[in-house]
């Protein structure tokens, strides 16, 4: 048993695995009710409950790994409410604050590969534990915990209405629906075979135009991650959607495995990662809405967001890579929106927990209030703030974890002063190495730190520029 306690763990969202190797029945029986009894024992004095909500999204099994779950959680102990049916994350985590449970604890890979499954451990607040309490899970994998007496109770529960009625209530949703229904705005849904299927038509109605709605665990062949690669029949919908019918607004939201990272494609099909989403929401719901409070990013996280904040008087904390740590900050500061560039977005005025069918509602009320395209609102945000961009990232997988070491060390030992033929002017060290360049381009070099695998970011004045400096990057890598 130590064996198979000492590999697991916990990553910047959970813990994750190959299913049939990494991920079995037999670790997830270890993990489930040591995660359980540290939920117990970090927060029972706080909310007084025995309670753990279980849910799960529509991956290979995941019903199977859910109901294992809640039989060795009630087994030492624990009460469980086990979910009927799929669900986005975001709805457990809510679940999770609203019925006064310890926390959940949900079955999902969310946008890795159909070959993986994981389990993501949420706290009684409605958001991701921080990192000492994964980390404490680690501690006691070794130890394990006894069968109870008494085993807890278990029950099934629907954890669609009460969360989506949350939603509704933080938005204008008949006049999101009206647009919808008098054809002022066509709104197409990819939810990539994930937990997002038929989460905005019980919001919006049916006319909502829903792709890649089938249960697929193989996600065609790719992966439930909202990146421009995967989205080609998105892209295709719309363009000839818009050849047929140019009146009206038209968008294209996309929503990852599962359903807590957002991104989006505009009337003319192009894609909309969150560097530009959350710009956009920064603004419009200080102006629309009157929200106030910190704009909390990642050190990933695009210059245009600390500059749209300015234009609101809106303080900036910056963050490492990973919603937990913007979660922390939600928990002791007054947030207006925290969000990270790989899709995550969260709000103070809701659950310190990335949301992306709530953020599709307020991409919505942007573009319904505001009459612009997505593409045209970004294009006025940069006007104002007379700042232009592009960027794009690259997963960079390296031979061994020996190799990432050696690059490692190389950073720290013999830092750069150039890179792409421009002088390094600043290097951050909040999460990996984010080094600022002579024109304002920056790029940003971070290790996985479970898997031999580089990540590596840049932002410039120009798609070529950023592309130069990725291949730079790539060059030195290998």
């Amino acid at each position: 048993m130590p064996v198979v306690a000492n590999s697991i763990k916990f990553g910047t969202d959970g813990w994750r695995g190959v299913i049939g190797d990494e991920f079995t029945f037999e670790r997830l029986a270890l993990v489930a009710p040591v995660a359980a009894r540290v939920l117990y024992d970090t927060y029972f004095s706080t909310v007084g409950s025995r309670t753990i909500i279980v849910g799960y999204d529509r991956r290979f099994m995941a019903e199977d790994f859910a109901r294992a779950v809640a039989d060795t959680v009630t087994a030492v102990g624990f009460d469980v409410l086990l979910s009927e049916s799929y669900a986005p994350t975001p709805a457990y985590s809510w679940a999770a604050k609203e019925l006064n449970a310890l926390g959940a604890l949900v079955i999902t890979a969310s946008h890795n590969p159909g070959s993986y499954l994981g389990l993501k451990v949420k706290g009684y607040f409605g958001g991701s534990v921080p990192p000492e309490v994964t980390k404490e899970i680690e501690a006691q994998l070794s130890v394990g915990v006894p069968l109870a007496t008494t085993p807890g109770k278990q029950e099934k529960f629907d954890p669609w209405p009460s969360y989506t009625q949350a939603l509704e209530r933080k938005v204008d949703i008949a006049k999101l629906r009206e647009a919808i229904a008098s054809g002022k705005l066509t709104l197409f849904a990819d939810v990539m075979h994930g937990a997002a299927a038929g989460g905005l038509a019980r919001l919006l109605g049916n006319q909502v135009k829903e792709i890649n709605s089938d249960r697929d665990p193989l996600f065609g062949g790719g992966a439930p991650e909202p990146l421009p690669k995967y989205l080609s029949k998105l892209f295709e919908v719309i363009k000839t959607h818009r050849e047929t019918d140019k009146s009206g607004l038209t968008v294209g939201l996309v929503f990852d495995g599962d359903c807590d990272r957002i991104a989006a494609v505009d009337g003319e099909a192009n894609f909309l990662s969150s560097q530009v989403l959350i710009p956009i929401l920064i603004d419009h719901l200080t102006l629309r809405r009157d929200f106030k409070g910190e704009i909390v990013k990642t050190v990933s996280g695009s210059d245009l967001m600390p500059l749209v904040a300015a234009l609101h008087n809106l303080s900036v904390f910056e963050t490492a890579v990973g919603y937990k740590y913007i979660a922390d900050r939600m928990l002791v500061a007054k947030v207006l929106l925290g969000g990270e560039e790989s899709g995550g977005i969260g709000y103070g005025s809701h659950i310190p927990e990335r949301d992306a069918l709530l953020s599709a509602l307020y991409v919505l009320e942007a573009i319904v209030e505001s009459g612009l395209d997505l593409g045209e609102y970004y294009r006025h945000l940069q006007k104002q703030t007379g700042f232009t961009s592009a960027y794009d990232r690259i997963d960079l997988p390296l031979a061994s974890m020996e190799v990432r070491s050696r690059l490692l060390q190389q950073l720290q030992t013999q830092p750069l002063t150039e890179i792409a033929g421009k002088a390094v002017i600043d290097c951050q060290t909040i999460d990996g190495y984010k080094y600022r360049l002579a024109d304002k381009s920056w790029l940003m070099i971070r290790f996985s730190g479970t898997e031999p695998v580089l990540r590596l970011y840049c932002e410039a004045s120009t798609i070529e520029q950023v592309h130069q400096t990725l291949a730079w990057a790539k060059h030195w890598a290998e």
